[in-house]
C-alpha cells in the first residue's frame, strides 16, 4: 500500500521511502520509515494531495505518494 492509496482523514505509518524519485526535500521534511502521514486534503481531481507528514504539511504529486510505502493503522 502507498500514500497514493490513503482516503481523506486516514492515516498510516510509512514504512519504506527509498525510492531514488523522491525529491531529498520531502525526506528533510519528514517524509521517513517509522513516521505516521495523513491525508487531509485532495485537490480536484485528486492531484495533488495535501498531507501531514510527522507534523510537516506539504503538498506532493500523486506520482511521488506512489512510491511512498505505508501500513495503516489499526482503528
Amino acid at each position: 500500500m502507498t500514500v497514493a492509496d490513503l482516503k481523506k482523514g486516514e492515516s498510516a505509518i510509512i514504512t519504506d521511502s527509498s525510492s531514488d524519485e523522491i525529491p531529498l526535500k520531502l525526506l528533510e521534511m519528514g517524509c521517513l520509515p517509522g513516521n505516521e502521514v495523513e491525508l487531509l486534503q485532495l485537490a480536484p481531481f485528486n492531484d495533488p494531495l495535501y498531507l501531514n507528514i510527522n507534523g510537516s504539511h506539504v503538498a506532493i504529486r500523486k506520482r511521488i505518494a506512489a512510491l511512498i510505502q505505508i501500513e495503516k493503522q489499526d482503528g
